[in-house]
């Protein structure tokens, strides 16, 4: 198939979400900035609860510990909660990176 595999949104929803409470400051092209908690987060996306006046395809850039500057857009939204996928896929050895470096308990965040 020309161009790699085509995942599905079934497809990417099976990534390992890891629940975790980060505010965030989104940058929005229109609105400037704008206040996420993100709550569950994957190497493909987040979620993110009290987002308000964004709609389904509108993009946000984030700054996430240990990846940076990365963009995402919403694929869904219910009542207070909003899913965002983001533009590329996080590699695996950055995405545990940055989970370690959210966990609240410094005991269990390890070495290195």
């Amino acid at each position: 198939m020309p161009g790699g595999a085509q995942l599905s949104v079934t497809d990417l929803r099976r990534a390992t979400r890891q629940p975790v409470n980060l505010p965030v400051i989104g940058e929005h092209r229109r609105m400037g900035d704008v206040m996420l908690h993100i709550v569950n987060i994957s190497s493909n996306g987040f979620m993110a609860q009290g987002v308000t006046d964004l709609g389904r395809g509108e993009r946000v850039t984030v700054r996430l510990p240990q990846i940076g500057r990365i963009e995402a857009f919403i694929v869904w939204t219910k009542d207070d909660r909003t899913g965002f996928q983001f533009e590329r896929i996080i590699r695996p050895e950055d995405f545990l990176k940055m989970v370690k470096s959210l966990q609240p308990n410094p005991r269990l965040r390890g070495k290195g």
